[in-house]
């Protein structure tokens, strides 16, 4: 099974949407607020290089914004 790691926050609509994706598709994953977790925050724009969310992580792979065929693709769903 994938890691998948979410950084979003609570306004998003588009983190929502990705959260709702992963939880139809029972895909288990991490979730981090980075309105709130200062520490998440920088370790998001370390790895993705800008403040924008959703950034979502499976395995190593990286996506910015939410794609539900990617997100499918690189789930293999």
């Amino acid at each position: 099974m994938a890691k998948v790691t979410i950084y979003s926050t609570p306004a998003c609509v588009y983190c929502k949407m990705a959260k709702e994706f992963l939880n139809e598709n029972k895909i288990e994953y991490t979730d981090f607020n980075v309105a709130e977790d200062e520490k998440a925050r920088e370790e998001m724009v370390e790895k993705s290089g800008q403040m924008g969310v959703p950034v979502i992580f499976v395995d190593n792979e990286m996506m910015v914004g939410f794609d539900g065929e990617r997100l499918k693709e690189l789930l293999k769903l």
